[in-house]
């Protein structure tokens, strides 16, 4: 582990020196400020944080970071990790990362600069190689989507599996013209859910037409677009995947919007309301609840046996939680 120390005697300088370079203080001459910020950069050295938080006798925290704290999936993580941090008297700092990979390292490293023993995060952008730095003093746990160019603890759910069965359930009902709904395909999850949705058609014999399958913006006004050229086409889709709740919560008004109520719904993840809705929505329930209680636990395993556990990447399962939704009149094949 890379020391203030180590930084000092690399750039020439004393430790006091290197500590005013870091908190950006005065009294520190511009040549001697680039030679410390050189050699910070070259041994990869981060502030040791945690070691200050407890010196001041504050209480250890850890973070996490998701795309958005609003979306339904990821609200139940946070509330299931707070539940495992609270019972064991540590704090949780919570930081939204938004959907642009470019805005994600800055976000993360500024939560990792709080007093954080701990990082359960949801990468946005497709390396997050920026972070092995950091590995040797802060757990971490990836959700959702695995971390790219990084070996990392990762709890995600069997997209694939649930993406099969969802379209294998609207099959069943009798549906063959199922369209898929899903947002930027650079996240692997979305590739996912398409590879699984490709694979039940295939398996049941059925077209799978290219015509019925939009990645895009999943903004009400995309989603409305959307559905309007599925309408529009000679042969409409009766039933619709869609690949993520914040689709649905767009898909459903849209369909309502449109006043076209007889095309079946399945929702990769389920959401607040989708029971009581008319009809019930059908989902693929992800248990982010149970994602969230597993992801902690690994972090608390790894923070107090940092160098005991191989790295892991753990696929939990889904389930078809079955409603009316899907059961709409279905053209015979």
């Amino acid at each position: 582990m890379v020391t203030m120390r180590d930084v000092a005697l690399h750039a020439g300088v004393s430790t006091k020196t290197v500590s005013r370079v870091l908190r950006n203080e005065g009294y520190v001459r511009d040549q001697v400020r680039e030679r410390v910020q050189a050699s910070v950069k070259e041994l990869q050295y981060v502030p040791n944080s945690l070691a200050v938080s407890f010196r001041a006798g504050r209480e250890a925290a850890i973070g996490v970071a998701v795309p958005d704290v609003a979306d339904p999936f990821f609200a139940q993580i946070i509330r299931a990790v707070e539940a495992e941090a609270k019972a064991r008297h540590i704090g949780v700092i919570v930081s939204s990362l938004g959907n642009e990979a470019a805005h994600e390292q800055e976000a993360v490293e500024n939560l990792l600069k709080r007093q954080i023993v701990g990082l359960i995060t949801c990468p946005v952008g497709p390396d997050q190689s920026y972070l092995r730095p950091w590995q040797s003093r802060t757990a971490m746990v990836f959700i959702d989507r695995t971390p790219g160019r990084l070996v990392a603890d990762s709890v995600i759910e069997d997209d694939r599996g649930g993406g099969e069965v969802a379209t294998a359930h609207l099959l069943e009902l009798g549906h063959r013209r199922i369209a898929f709904i899903g947002d930027d395909y650079r996240f692997r999850t979305t590739a996912l859910r398409l590879e699984g949705y490709r694979a039940a058609l295939s398996s049941a014999g059925a077209l799978a037409d290219e015509a019925l399958v939009y990645l895009g913006a999943t903004d009400p006004q995309a989603v409305d677009s959307a559905l309007q050229a599925l309408r529009s086409l000679p042969d409409p889709p009766t039933a619709i995947f869609s690949s993520n709740a914040r689709c649905t919560l767009d898909v459903v008004p849209a369909l309502r919007r449109l006043y076209w109520q007889d095309v079946g719904l399945v929702s990769f993840g389920d959401f607040p309301m989708a029971e009581s809705l008319t009809p019930p929505v059908t989902v693929i329930d992800q248990d982010p609840a149970g994602v969230g209680r597993f992801a902690a636990e690994r972090l608390f395993a790894r923070i107090e046996s940092p160098d005991r556990r191989m790295r892991r990447r753990t696929v939990l399962p889904v389930s078809l939680v079955v409603r009316d939704s899907g059961m709409t009149h279905a053209r015979p094949a």
